[in-house]
């Protein structure tokens, strides 16, 4: 059995798009390491902007200043 989560921002990531990240993983753990699909679970997160952090600043203020640098 494979278990793989993928966590993204709470920013309008559609049905659509999750449908195609998990058919999508699914199939690369087939190819890769052939694990079979039907055993294989995919677990999407969506986590709130302000709960995200990067380069030790929440995400919102880490944006603001890549694009002050820009």
């Amino acid at each position: 059995m494979s278990y793989v989560n993928i966590k993204v921002t709470r920013e309008g990531v559609t049905d659509r798009q999750k449908a195609v990240l998990i058919k999508g993983v699914t199939d690369l753990l087939a190819q890769v390491l052939n694990k079979p699909p039907a055993l294989t679970h995919v677990v999407i997160d969506e986590v709130e902007l302000a709960n995200w952090g990067v380069g030790g600043l929440p995400a919102p203020e880490f944006r603001r200043q890549s694009q002050q640098s820009k």
